[in-house]
């Protein structure tokens, strides 16, 4: 296997892991109104993934350097493209991470209210965008032949794209949902449940219909079994939640959305950026990327540090596996928030 396709498989891998992973915390920040009706209830859900959220993040980064590091043409187009939505998902990921460390600092009605509508807003806006941006980057775009986007903002709020928007929308709310099932004990856990069905039906019908669409376009076997499978993992994620296999549920949404992942990188191969005015236009791993050398070293160090930042992470996961409630977290809070390890 070339250099260059084993570095699209771990670009295809850090975007998987960031989605799964990521997908969840995503999914308890939009669900912060809607399941968490006073202060204890709305700490209990941002411990739930307070130890996790920023270790959740580093798959963007390293995502995001692989990209710059093994296909330079691929991340110049893609991020002078995509401009103002990665922008928008950056604003976003920034106030929500910040909104994390300074809700807890004054015990103040007013002044949780306002943090918390920025972990809403830094929770709904990437959830969004992430699909639009990635519909685009599967369907194509309109990339001239200097390699440059010259389509309009506009352009990339197309039907394909917005629908991939709410796919992924919808999918991150039922996967936290899922999670907070898995994660919590007593009102919240049930009203996370209850949720993960509902809004679990609608992103299976919106799932099913994005990824008809991709299978029609890119008529490719894998794609299709990809797809399938994904399909199955979603509706049994929703047998789950609906026995109470709380799990089960957790494991069945986030089969679905890495399987649904790696078949839209399947579809996209081996394109990294496909482009609508002439395919001969388009981005490939072979044109995009860089020289030998430089993805030789690169895959050296991957083979060093990225089992050790999988395994920290793992480790991170099982310490805070514990579920909490409600009676966890002291009325009086005016400090930080409480994580309780196992």
């Amino acid at each position: 296997m070339e250099l260059t396709t084993v570095w699209f498989c771990v670009v295809a891998f850090l975007f998987i892991g960031y989605f799964v992973l990521e997908g969840f915390d995503f999914g308890v920040g939009m669900l912060l109104p809607v399941l968490g009706r006073d202060d204890r209830e709305r700490r209990t859900m941002i411990n739930t993934i307070g130890p996790l959220w920023d270790g959740n993040e580093v798959w963007l980064i390293v995502a995001g350097a692989s990209i710059f590091a093994a296909f330079p043409e691929w991340y110049a187009t893609l991020f002078s493209g995509f401009y103002l939505p990665l922008l928008l998902i950056l604003v976003a990921l920034i106030l929500r991470g910040v909104a994390f460390e300074y809700r807890h600092q004054r015990d103040d009605a007013t002044w949780k209210a306002r943090w918390d509508a920025a972990i809403i807003f830094g929770s709904y806006v990437p959830a969004l965008l992430w699909g639009v941006a990635f519909g685009n980057i599967v369907r194509g775009v309109e990339i001239d032949a200097d390699k440059n986007y010259v389509g309009s903002f506009f352009d990339l709020l197309n039907p394909y794209a917005l629908l991939a928007g709410l796919v992924t929308l919808t999918l991150f709310l039922t996967h936290g949902a899922n999670f907070l099932a898995l994660k919590t004990r007593g009102v919240i856990h049930e009203r996370a449940r209850r949720t993960s069905l509902q809004v679990g039906l609608v992103a299976a019908v919106l799932a099913v219909a994005f990824l008809l669409w991709t299978c029609l376009d890119h008529d490719d076997a894998w794609v299709w079994i990809l797809s399938g499978l994904a399909a199955l993992a979603f509706v049994g994620g929703l047998v789950a939640a609906y026995v109470r296999r709380d799990g089960w549920a957790f494991v069945g949404t986030m089969a679905a959305i890495g399987l649904a992942v790696a078949a839209l990188f399947v579809a996209l191969f081996p394109d990294v950026m496909p482009s609508t005015l002439d395919p001969a236009y388009s981005l490939t791993t072979e044109n995009a990327s860089s020289t030998d050398k430089t993805l030789t070293i690169m895959s050296w160090v991957a083979l060093v540090f990225v089992p050790i930042v999988i395994g920290y992470q793992a480790w991170s996961y099982w310490v805070f596996r514990k579920r909490i409630s409600v009676e966890s977290i002291p009325a009086d809070h005016g400090a930080a928030p409480e994580h309780t390890p196992a």
